[in-house]
């Protein structure tokens, strides 16, 4: 869970960089995304590779629709809410 926790903390980061334009968001999408990855490479001693990184990607993409959504008014869709549907739909069958 860190490990998708950091990496949606690192995108975030980097859409408030403003194309790093602004130092500290910017210093933060390095720092989040290495622990992030650290994180995810200590996951791995415990669980399958392709069911880490579905969930980690997945639920890192989830989160950050939400976050694009509800922080930054990105427009919620009837196609976006499905899309996120399915993601979730093919995280929990990678664990099948």
């Amino acid at each position: 869970m860190l490990a998708i926790l950091l990496e949606v903390a690192g995108t975030t980061s980097m859409k408030l960089s403003d194309g790093f334009s602004r130092l500290t968001p910017s210093v933060l999408i390095f720092i989040f995304y290495s622990l992030s990855f650290i994180f995810l490479s200590l996951s791995l001693k415990r669980l399958e590779l392709g069911f880490a990184y579905a969930v980690w990607s997945g639920l890192g993409t989830l989160l950050v629709a939400l976050i694009g959504i509800l922080f930054f008014y990105e427009p919620f869709t009837f196609i976006k809410s499905i899309s996120l549907i399915l993601i979730i739909i093919g995280v929990v069958g990678m664990h099948a």
